[in-house]
This record gives C-alpha cells, sequence and structure tokens, in this order.
C-alpha cells in the first residue's frame, strides 16, 4: 500500500488548510495523521477507524480538526482550522494492518511521505 499526501502550504494564523491521503489499494485499515516539527519526535493527533465511526484526536487538536474518510474513494481527509504557529510541522498519514485506532508511530505498517504545513504569525 501507498500513502500519498497532498494540500500542505503556507498559511496565516487563524486560516484553514485542507490534507488529503491517498491510498494506492483500497485498504481496510485505521488510519491516522501524525506529524513532526523540526527537533522534535513524530506525534499522532488524529486517528480513524476503518468504518470511520471511531475517532480520536489529542488536545492540542481537538475542536480544530476533523479526520474523515471515504473508503469509496480511498482517501482520508484532514479538514484544519485555526491553524496556530505551533502547527507548523510536517504532516505524515499511516496506517496499520488490523486493530481499532493507529494511536502509535511505531504500529504503523504504512507511512506516506510527508507534506509541509507552515502557519506564519
Amino acid at each position: 500500500v501507498q500513502l500519498v499526501e497532498s494540500g500542505g502550504g503556507l498559511v496565516q494564523a487563524g486560516g484553514s488548510l485542507r490534507l488529503s491521503c491517498a491510498a494506492s489499494t483500497r485498504t481496510s485499515y485505521p488510519m491516522s495523521w501524525f506529524r513532526q516539527a523540526p527537533g522534535k519526535e513524530r506525534e499522532l493527533f488524529a486517528a480513524i477507524s476503518v468504518s470511520g465511526a471511531t475517532t480520536y484526536y489529542t488536545d492540542s487538536v481537538k475542536g480544530r480538526f476533523t479526520i474523515s474518510r471515504d473508503n469509496a474513494k480511498k482517501t482520508v481527509t484532514l479538514q484544519m482550522d485555526s491553524l496556530k504557529p505551533e502547527d507548523t510541522a510536517v504532516y505524515y498519514c499511516a496506517a496499520k494492518r488490523g486493530g481499532v485506532l493507529l494511536t502509535k508511530a511505531d504500529q504503523a505498517d504504512y507511512w506516506g511521505q510527508g507534506t509541509q504545513v507552515t502557519v506564519s504569525s
């Protein structure tokens, strides 16, 4: 399975971006978004189950970001609103073979190449 992220870019604080993660094949895997800022570890911030019925957000993005998926289109989408400079990072989507949610980076089986998100103050 190949994952390809798109939609990153430069936005002012308070603005919005929409990221997409396209899978090369139809997947029945839980998927997540991680991000990695310079000098920091890669961190989970949003996860979604196979059906989309279960989602998880860290406190840092809860209420501002929304994760969703369209299994027919083989995509996972991340809507990011009210962006802050501290959201600046490389954003990665990832998938895990099995389970309900992917919540740890070392549990991921597949990774995208990442897309840069920069939020200016």
